[in-house]
Order: structure tokens, then C-alpha cells, then sequence
């Protein structure tokens, strides 16, 4: 059968977008989301409706990444289906917008939780089948905001930072066992998803208040990141589910282990290839330079 693709946080936005781009090309696709028969019931079904009216092999699964339990019945199910997995994207995020320090430590705890932990429940769900296939694609939804480090994102920036970490170091823990990685890093976008819609803001007004004098900075957030992007440009975040796509029908032990969609020419590229450059060369003197890069069956 087609390769067998799982994505988390299908429900709006990327997720959504590379569910519908990824069954267009072939793939069986299981977009996740959570509470499928409550408030994501329409958005399951249009998807469901998608797969139908278009003959593609779109599928909904409920999966909530801030569960071990669900992360673990979704995989089952897919495997109970379908009986393999073959790449999974991690996508599922949410965005805290405010001042760091009218963000309590709860608030903090829990977009960890989302952003960061949420990969590791997913991950210890699918690896065990991937790692007894020794093959297997892990595609993680990162960010440019863990390299250009913009203001009044505090604690999204951090979890961002943790999950990059997470997916890093993974990698050359799965790599010998033919497991590839790919962090798909994508800028800001201002159309396209739910991510500001959504976002949750520091709940402590009076904290928020103490810095009243930077708050036409944060009015001005969206326009100023709009002036970013070079005239007429369609930044749309179609463009990272056309590049995840991209990435997977590359031959296996090609793949990049990063790829940058940013439309605001932040020069975030420049810091990846210094760092891996750095990396490298801290992982040689280690003696571990065998685990930058994946084994495939040809080796």
C-alpha cells in the first residue's frame, strides 16, 4: 500500500493544509486532531468529505498530543488499520502572545507541554514500530522564532527551543536504526492559520500592565511583520505543506534535516548551516560523527 503518514494538529493551519496536500499525492494519510466528536467534528468531516469526494485516502484520527494515552490508542488504531506507519509530522502547536513575565509558571508549564512534551508522547508512540521496521520519517513543524528569538512570544519561543533540542538529539539516537528526520523551520505567517486567532495572552494584568509602555509595539505586531514581506509576495502557509510534501518524496537518506520557509528573508539559513557546521565538527571530536547520519538499507 501508499506510505502511511500521520499528522498531529490537522484540525486548522499547517496541519490541515499538508493533510489535504499529502493525500493529493498518493499518501494515506491520518490527519489527528483532538475531540473529533465534539467541537473539531465539522472540520474532521470536511476533511472525511475531502478524502470521498476526491477519491483519496483521507482519514481522522482523535489524538491529543498533551495525552500519553491518546497518543498511544492513535497509533494503535493506525497500525490496527493499516498495519505499518511510515512517517509521522509533527505539527500540533499553540502560541502565547505577551510579556514574559505576566505569564505565570503554569502557563509556561503548559505550552510545554504542548509544543515540546506533546512530540515526546507522540514519539515514544510511534518509535517502537519504526524502530522494529528500522525505517521510518520524522517531520517536526519547527520555527524560525528559534533562531530570530522576535519579541512579546517569550514563552512559544522557549518551547520552540525545547522542541528543536528534542528533535535534534533524537535524531542521532534513530539514525542508526534508519530513522530520518526533518525540521521543517517556517517564518511567520499572518493569513492562512489560527495560530494568532487562537493564541492565549499573559493572564496577569497587572504584570502586563507594569510595561504599558511597550504596548504599541505588540499593537503593531502583525504589521510590522507583514512589512516584512517583499512586495506582492504570496506568503501563504501553503508553502510548508508543499515543502513537507516535497521533502517526503525525496529518495530515503536524501532528505534534508533542515528546510527554512520563511517569506521575510530573515536569513535564518545562514545561522542553520554555521550551527551544523559547529555541530559536526563537536560530534566528531566526540567520536559520534556516525550518528549525523542515517543508515539506510543500502548501507
Amino acid at each position: 500500500m501508499s506510505s502511511v503518514v500521520l499528522i498531529t494538529g490537522a484540525a486548522t493551519g499547517i496541519g490541515n493544509l499538508t493533510a489535504r496536500a499529502l493525500a493529493a499525492a498518493g499518501y494515506t494519510v491520518y490527519a489527528s486532531m483532538r475531540d473529533i466528536g465534539g467541537r473539531n467534528t465539522e472540520r474532521a468531516e470536511e476533511l472525511l468529505e475531502l478524502g470521498r469526494r476526491e477519491g483519496h485516502d483521507l482519514r481522522v484520527v482523535e489524538l491529543d498530543v498533551q495525552s500519553d494515552a491518546s497518543a498511544e490508542a492513535a497509533v494503535a488504531t493506525i497500525l490496527g488499520e493499516v498495519g505499518q506507519l511510515d512517517a509521522v509530522v509533527h505539527n500540533a502547536g499553540h502560541l502565547f502572545v505577551g510579556y514574559v513575565e505576566a505569564f505565570t509558571a503554569e502557563d509556561v508549564q503548559r505550552l510545554f507541554d504542548i509544543n515540546a512534551v506533546g512530540i515526546q508522547r507522540v514519539n515514544r508512540a510511534v518509535l517502537p514500530h519504526m524502530r522494529g521496521r528500522r525505517s521510518g520519517t520524522l517531520i517536526y513543524v519547527g520555527s524560525t522564532t528559534s533562531v530570530v528569538v522576535p519579541p512579546f512570544l517569550g514563552p512559544y519561543v522557549a518551547s520552540k527551543f525545547a522542541a528543536d533540542a528534542l528533535a535534534q538529539v533524537t535524531a542521532y539516537e534513530v539514525n542508526h536504526l534508519g530513522i530520518e528526520t526533518t525540521i521543517v523551520m517556517p517564518g511567520p505567517f499572518t493569513q492562512g492559520t489560527e495560530h494568532f486567532p487562537n493564541a492565549d495572552h499573559a493572564g496577569d494584568e497587572e504584570r502586563t500592565r507594569a510595561y504599558a509602555a511597550l504596548d504599541p509595539l505588540v499593537d503593531r505586531n502583525e504589521e510590522a511583520t507583514e512589512a516584512l514581506f517583499p512586495r506582492g509576495v504570496d506568503a501563504h502557509p501553503r508553502a510548508v505543506a508543499e515543502e513537507i510534501a516535497r521533502v517526503l518524496a525525496l529518495p530515503r537518506g536524501s532528505r534534508p534535516f533542515r528546510s527554512v520557509i520563511d517569506f521575510t528573508n530573515a536569513g535564518v539559513e545562514k545561522v542553520n548551516e554555521l550551527a551544523g557546521q559547529v555541530q559536526e565538527q563537536f560530534l566528531t571530536r566526540m567520536g559520534c560523527g556516525e550518528l549525523l547520519h542515517v543508515t539506510t538499507t543500502q548501507d
